[in-house]
């Protein structure tokens, strides 16, 4: 039992900073936010350029073609 305990190392003077690590987590979560923000906006910019871009290229316009439904037959 004496041989256990003294193979061990005391981890008693081990010290967490936790005003450190709550700054850090918290300065981490705005970046991963932001960046995220930023991702998902700039794929939707990319497919409005894309699409107005093509479209004005080939001059259809930005109206959407109509299509005739059937009347329904009860």
């Amino acid at each position: 039992m004496e041989a256990t305990q003294a193979e061990i190392p005391d981890q008693s003077g081990f010290h967490y900073d936790y005003e450190t690590l709550r700054t850090t987590g918290v300065i981490l979560a705005v970046i991963m936010f932001v960046s995220g923000i930023l991702i998902a906006l700039s794929k939707k910019m990319t497919k409005c350029f894309t699409k107005s871009s093509s479209n004005s290229s080939t001059g259809l316009g930005t109206q959407i073609p109509k299509t005739e439904v059937p009347p329904q037959t009860v």
